[in-house]
């Protein structure tokens, strides 16, 4: 049997402790992430306020925000008191953080490192539950010019066409590339059709005078680089 003080609607709780004043009197900074998402969706069920069903959903996705960020609408909706609008607003929230953090990497002038690519890689790839394969096309001051999704493929590989890379890099008059794709499988050693692929479009780019800098296996929270190992 649920005590007295967990039967507390939100509105009964100490204005302090009321996600929505919480933010206001002390920013947003000071709420935990059960408690920004009981903003979004305003309300619980009948059995559980906003922030305890927000906490249940966490628990649910192992408190991990980037595992709730690969939720689909109906996985969310399986929750008692999340309609297709709240799904909607988490996933709508999720995705702006996301590419706030893109938006954040590309302000970079130019990428120094492997983790500079990675910072602009991972939103793109880390969330993803199927392989796909991009390339960021810079200029000789190794500032990307554009990002450019290759192919999309299944959970183990994906498809890549020379073609398509380097008409792409030609038409940007790009000096050098970092080659990019992600393991679902969160394993990070490289295949060897990794190893195969990443030396043909080396090879390829020579003959171009174009540079291949570096390729880096992403997953949601590291990444593997071939230039940093020293077999690129």
């Amino acid at each position: 049997m649920k005590s007295e003080a967990k039967m507390l609607t939100i509105k009964q709780w100490n204005e302090e402790d009321r996600p929505r004043e919480k933010l206001t009197l002390k920013g947003s900074n000071s709420l935990s992430d059960a408690e920004l998402i009981a903003i979004l969706i305003g309300s619980g069920n009948r059995k559980e306020t906003a922030v305890e069903l927000s906490k249940k959903i966490l628990v649910h996705f192992n408190n991990n925000l980037n595992q709730l960020a690969k939720a689909s609408l109906n996985d969310l909706q399986q929750f008692n008191g999340i309609g297709e609008a709240k799904a909607i607003s988490i996933i709508t929230a999720l995705e702006l953080g996301k590419r706030r953090r893109l938006e954040k990497a590309l302000a970079v002038p130019k990428i120094g490192c492997s983790k500079d690519a990675y910072e602009i890689l991972q939103p793109l790839l880390g969330d993803l539950p199927h392989e796909e394969f991009w390339v960021l096309h810079l200029n000789n001051s190794n500032k990307v010019i554009e990002k450019q999704l290759i192919s999309k493929g299944g959970l183990t590989g994906t498809l890549v066409d020379l073609r398509i890379i380097f008409k792409k890099s030609l038409e940007l008059l790009a000096t050098a590339m970092i080659l990019g794709h992600n393991h679902p499988s969160e394993k990070l050693q490289p295949s060897s059709a990794d190893k195969h692929i990443t030396q043909k479009i080396k090879t390829a780019a020579l003959t171009l005078d174009i540079k291949v800098l570096d390729h880096l296996i992403v997953t949601q929270k590291t990444y593997f680089s071939f230039a940093d190992e020293g077999i690129l």
